[in-house]
């Protein structure tokens, strides 16, 4: 039987287990345990966004950008496609995963009519079981390379993107839609 994840277990994954363009999530991953970050993550996000009002929470800073709601609602979408990746590549599954267009999906996310505490409460519950998944992984598992849109991939690398992804949106968020 394997171990469970330690915060050992899920090493950074190297330049070979990702596309290129995913180095820029991984990148704001710090050193240390991915759960404990992931864990800390959620609880900073809704701690930030929580206070606001339903109607501050559909701004945009620019026209054709997407709204608070519509980013929260994309943390979701994206972070349940990373995990079902992580998934799917864990359980040694071989099929090609294709990709989806975050775009295309915003649109059709419904989030404007849903009130920002629903979105919060959908994303700490999608993190939740990113977590879960996570804490399940051992090292072997972790380290399997898959496909996904055509590129290598391992789950460790989607784990970090994960949590890469959500800073890069949070930063976002401080930068251009919280400090106006």
């Amino acid at each position: 039987m394997s171990a469970t994840a330690t915060p050992e277990s899920i090493a950074r994954p190297s330049p070979s287990e990702h596309h290129e363009y995913y180095g820029r999530y991984i990148a704001k991953v710090p050193d240390g345990d991915l759960i404990a970050l992931l864990e800390m993550q959620v609880r900073e996000t809704v701690a930030l966004l929580s206070g606001l009002s339903d109607d501050r929470a559909n701004y945009a800073y620019a026209p054709g950008k997407w709204t608070i709601k519509e980013v929260i609602g994309h943390l979701s979408d994206a972070e349940r496609v990373f995990g079902y990746r992580a998934l799917t590549v864990a359980r040694n599954d071989k099929t090609p995963l294709p990709s989806f267009d975050e775009n295309a999906w915003a649109v059709e996310s419904n989030a404007s009519s849903r009130s920002l505490a629903d979105l919060l409460d959908e994303f700490q519950a999608v993190r939740a079981a990113t977590i879960q998944l996570a804490r399940g992984m051992d090292p072997e598992h972790s380290a399997r390379i898959g496909t996904a849109s055509g590129n290598p991939i391992s789950p460790r690398a989607l784990l970090y993107i994960a949590a890469g992804h959500e800073r890069h949106h949070l930063d976002l968020l401080k930068e251009r839609y919280l400090s106006r």
